[in-house]
């Protein structure tokens, strides 16, 4: 790209960048009476550590450096955006990933900050009064709040195997009537994005992704849990842009999900090397060898786990010693095959009948995977022969 060209797309964008938050700044805060600023600075967190924060998001979104002030003044209006956010069947663990953290992060703050205005994990209210929040939630912001839903869709029985409720409203129907007049709606956590563990065969209560009930686009922000980083840079970028973000063709954002596991592995160069951990606890697992052999599905898996990590930026499973379960793709349940076993016979029969995972990358066809460093073939064969070490 010409340099000059792209200076002056980067200044496009900042202007409608500076215009979108200034539109935001004209609307009401939800929340009146403490400021982003105040919240942080009551938890620890320094206008230097707010900024390095910043930082790092204007850096996962794929913006340069200069746009840091722009996202850290964008991040102060953010309350503009009121929030609804649905358990549907699930087992709560996306906002406890988010929220319950040992110390609080900036991205939980933020969430904190952010107007939940229904939650039903984190809000006082119960019975009635909380039906009521949601019913006012969705009349007041119409057209203007943010919808997040965690949990799959029960449809089997007309919905009933999910009721919700003194008046037993159906899961299915609050999440259509709540997708129908919101602004953006995210399918927060696997279950959410593709039915997750409820939908695994055989499915009895018949639970299908977000997306399947509502005729609105959905933005997908699949794992097991997913990253909070990915939550909320997926939010920062709505606020931004004021429209949802490329994404790939399973509706997930591309900045978040265009790389697969195994291309960011931090043990691709052992597996480049033929250097595998034979079995757990050998001297391979010790050394950091790769863990495609005890069943690592990192090269059919797009996420970026090995940027964001867990545990308060500290690790991810791969770094610990076990191998990635594929747990941000559809039907991860059904397709990855036992959990410590390579996939060996059924290598590409992941997605698209067995067109292979670089599908997801919008390629679709096997021929980008199969020429990637070593053969997995090679290596799925030889899994499946080879004994292990003594």
């Amino acid at each position: 790209m010409d340099p000059n060209n792209q200076d002056q797309n980067y200044e496009t964008l900042l202007s409608s960048f500076k215009a979108r938050i200034e539109h935001l700044k004209t609307l009401s805060p939800v929340k009146k009476e403490e400021s982003l600023e105040s919240v942080l600075t009551e938890n620890g967190f320094g206008r230097r550590d707010f900024m390095k924060w910043a930082g790092a998001i204007t850096a996962m979104l794929s913006l340069p450096s200069s746009f840091t002030p722009l996202m850290a003044d964008a991040i102060k209006v953010v309350d503009r955006l009121p929030i609804i956010w649905l358990h549907m069947a699930e087992c709560t663990g996306c906002s406890e990933a988010l929220l319950r953290s040992a110390h609080p992060t900036i991205d939980s703050l933020i969430f904190d900050y952010i107007s939940l205005e229904y939650h039903e994990t984190l809000m006082a209210a119960v019975g009635w009064q909380a039906e009521e929040n949601i019913e006012h939630a969705m009349e007041t912001y119409k057209g203007r709040y943010i919808l997040m839903v965690e949990g799959g869709i029960p449809t089997g029985d007309g919905g009933s195997f999910l009721t919700i409720g003194g008046h037993g409203k159906k899961g299915i129907d609050i999440a259509k009537e709540a997708s129908e007049h919101a602004a953006a709606i995210f399918a927060i956590g696997t279950c959410s994005a593709f039915g997750g563990v409820q939908a695994a065969i055989p499915n009895p209560t018949g639970a299908v992704a977000l997306s399947e009930v509502t005729h609105k686009p959905v933005i997908n922000v699949p794992g097991c849990p997913p990253s909070e980083k990915n939550i909320v840079g997926t939010l920062m970028y709505y606020l931004l842009y004021g429209s949802l973000p490329a994404l790939d063709v399973y509706n997930r954002p591309k900045w978040a999900y265009r790389l697969r596991i195994h291309d960011l592995c931090e043990r691709r160069g052992r597996f480049d090397a033929g250097e595998f951990v034979e079995q757990f606890g050998d001297e391979g697992a010790k050394d950091g060898y790769c863990l495609y052999k005890v069943g690592c599905k990192g090269p059919y898996t797009f996420n970026n786990c090995s940027k964001n990590k867990f545990n308060e930026d500290t690790s991810w499973p791969v770094q610990v010693g076990f191998g990635c379960v594929g747990c941000s793709e559809p039907n991860f349940w059904d397709t990855m095959g036992t959990v410590n076993e390579p996939l060996k016979d059924r290598l590409f029969n992941t997605t698209f009948s067995g067109l292979g995972a670089d599908a997801t990358a919008d390629k679709i066809g096997v021929g980008l995977l199969i020429a990637t460093g070593v053969g997995l073939a090679a290596h799925a064969a030889m899994a499946a022969i080879k004994p292990p070490k003594e």
